[in-house]
């Protein structure tokens, strides 16, 4: 496999569908505002089978970190097909100089629960310095690179496909950093879990820009991390952008969700059980900006929505709006922890039916617009994070005002186009 440089920041390199042979993947720097085009040619076609980047890295011998010190930015996602950890790949081998690991949101090893990370320690397995990069950015970060010692940085975390999904801002901020450290960043691409096929929902307002959207991007984005890097890169780090290579996947095609990419799906949070938990997770984290328990604390998260005092009319409700794709069960649940912990709570639970025609995002708001309407106990949590979950005060405004779903899914249908044109031009599958 010959790993092409500069450029890449257009759409380039098709990948077909897992049946049919895969098209080279490639990967390619990108440096200020120049829209190029990488090719790469080797192997990885006609297999049948999706090769994440890091597939794709190792095969070619790891020729593309030769004679660096390479640090890594990974979690428990960071797996092979026969769900060895990369870091303990590579660790052993020859080939390519492991020195560092670098954790995000939930720690390296996946222990931490939400808002919360694994400090500074050494690995017990490998004994690999673990530094921790969650709530860091700028140069506080840039020194944590400078600190560790390590010539490049690499970056392999499993996707949720929204933007309040923390990572693909670890991401952002890494690159930011490693263009103030002057390290190379390298990009190993894996699955959009929910597929690629569109970008939905509100895009974020900067005034509004927090790690949960720090920049202007759809709230369902429908890119894969390599993707989001040449996009960060060219639209919003231009001024200063980072070092970077991209190592794209070979046999994944947009319209694939994760069970036909063949990898076995590590909880990448732990409250990201399942694909399931990731394909409604776009709108129904919303939830999280209410008093509602958005289902954190019980084996459904995400797909368990509920409060004390809702009962069967807010189903009802919901299932009068004949959503595309989805359909709503009358649930009482008990969460073992966070809101309403102990307590037993009624609401509802999502059954995707057909996951062609869902939109999480839609779904998401016509469930807050008739959780308000047929529970008198609904509020929004008073720091106002709805705001920045959806990225402006639109959504919450409009609904207070007595907006429906078409309303306010229609109110950011400019924005929303907007984003679309720009993402376009970062496409790298088909």
């Amino acid at each position: 496999m010959s790993l092409t440089r500069r450029g890449l920041l257009a759409a380039g390199g098709a990948v077909g569908a897992l049946a049919a042979t895969a098209a080279p993947a490639a990967a390619g720097t990108s440096h200020g505002k120049g829209h190029g085009k990488g090719h790469g040619h080797g192997h990885g076609g006609g297999q049948g089978r999706l090769l994440t980047g890091f597939d794709r890295l190792s095969a070619d011998g790891y020729a593309l970190l030769k004679g660096q010190r390479v640090g890594i930015v990974t979690n428990p996602t960071g797996v092979t097909s026969d769900v060895r950890h990369i870091v303990d790949v590579m660790h052993p081998d020859e080939r390519v100089n492991l020195v560092a690991v670098f954790g995000p949101e939930h720690g390296f090893r996946g222990t931490a629960q939400a808002g919360g990370s694994e400090g500074r320690y050494d690995d017990p397995a490998t004994g690999l310095p673990v530094y921790d990069t969650y709530l860091k950015s700028g140069q506080p970060l840039a020194d944590v690179f400078t600190q560790s010692g390590v010539d490049t940085v690499v970056f392999d975390i499993q996707d949720a496909g929204a933007r309040f999904y923390t990572y693909i801002w670890t991401l952002y901020d890494c690159m930011e950093a490693a263009a103030l450290a002057s390290k190379k960043f390298v990009v190993l691409d894996r699955p959009n879990p929910v597929s690629g096929r569109a970008a939905l929902g509100p895009v974020l307002d900067p005034a509004f820009g927090t790690f949960v959207g720090r920049r202007e991007i759809a709230q369902a984005h429908g890119m894969t991390v390599t993707e989001l890097a040449l996009l960060f890169n060219g639209e919003f780090l231009s001024d200063r952008p980072a070092d970077l290579e991209i190592v794209k996947m070979s046999g994944w095609s947009r319209s694939d969700f994760f069970d036909a990419s063949g990898l076995p799906w590590v909880p990448p949070s732990p409250n990201m059980p399942t694909p399931d938990t990731a394909l409604v997770y776009s709108g129904t984290c919303l939830f999280e900006g209410t008093n509602l328990s958005e289902g954190r604390g019980t084996t459904r998260p995400f797909e368990l929505l509920g409060a004390e005092g809702i009962d069967h009319t807010w189903a009802a409700a919901a299932n009068a709006l004949d959503l595309p794709g989805v359909a709503f069960r009358e649930a009482y649940f008990a969460p073992t922890f966070s809101k309403f912990e102990g307590k037993t709570v009624g609401g509802v639970q999502l059954h995707v039916q057909d996951r062609e025609v869902f939109d999480p995002v839609r779904t998401g708001i016509a469930l807050l617009v008739t959780a308000k309407q047929t529970w008198s106990g609904f509020a929004w949590r008073e720091d106002n994070w709805i705001d920045k979950l959806t990225g402006n005060t639109r959504v919450r405004t409009m609904i207070d005002a007595g907006a429906d779903t078409d309303e306010v899914v229609g109110a950011w249908a400019k924005d929303l186009a907007a984003f679309r044109a720009v993402r376009k031009r970062y496409l790298q599958y088909r």
